[in-house]
């Protein structure tokens, strides 16, 4: 006869400490601020991030980090030519430097000392990042993620995790998106995948403090 593993079937399975930790992702100052519900998704961030610390969750932020355009490379002065509507490398302003106001973590939610603050340049929060070493050096299975944008970095760090084995849990409704219908189709396709096992404020908090 096969053994199989633990399975973690439902939240109430993964939802633990010793199985689970919670990811913050780019809730930046710079960031939070483009979005029109900026607040209520800081509001609802910060209800998940108090249930992880009152029941013990290991916590970790990330944050996106700009390089000075003397170190941008071909594909990063590109991207940010598109993003910023700009027609020449020489026009590129880095959005989120080390140190400057936009870069920090909105005050609301600022990190604590017991806290990993993980900087990044990619979109994937697994990319360059020691993400899934210290989830698998604590013996975790799985992480929850919640912040912003669900279309451009939440869904690739959901998939990315998959493809390392890990379980996801993305938080919907903590999960804020720059474009509305973008942030839509993200959080169907990734349900579709059947990877992750999606849930809301209500149902995350309630499993974290059963």
């Amino acid at each position: 006869m096969t053994n199989h593993p633990d399975i973690p079937l439902s939240l109430g399975d993964l939802c633990r400490p010793e199985r689970m930790a919670l990811v913050v992702y780019d809730m930046q100052v710079g960031i939070v601020r483009q979005l029109g519900d900026g607040g209520a998704v800081v509001e609802r961030v910060g209800t998940v991030l108090e249930a992880a610390r009152s029941n013990g969750f290991p916590v970790i932020f990330l944050r996106h980090l700009s390089m000075p355009r003397e170190l941008m490379g071909i594909y990063q002065l590109r991207q940010a030519m598109a993003w910023q509507r700009k027609s020449s490398p020489d026009e590129v302003q880095p959005w989120f430097l080390r140190g400057s106001p936009g870069f920090e973590i909105v005050p609301e939610l600022a990190p604590r000392e017991n806290e990993a603050v993980l900087d990044k340049i990619t979109f994937s929060a697994f990319e360059g990042t020691p993400l899934s070493i210290i989830l698998r050096d604590r013996g975790l299975t799985g992480f929850a993620i919640c912040g912003v944008a669900t279309e451009i970095g939440i869904e690739p760090s959901v998939r990315h995790g998959a493809d390392l084995c890990l379980l996801p849990v993305v938080v919907e409704d903590a999960c804020g998106s720059g474009h509305k219908e973008a942030g839509e189709r993200s959080l169907a396709n990734i349900a579709y995948m059947g990877d992750a096992i999606m849930t809301d404020v209500a149902g995350i908090t309630a499993a974290m403090t059963r």
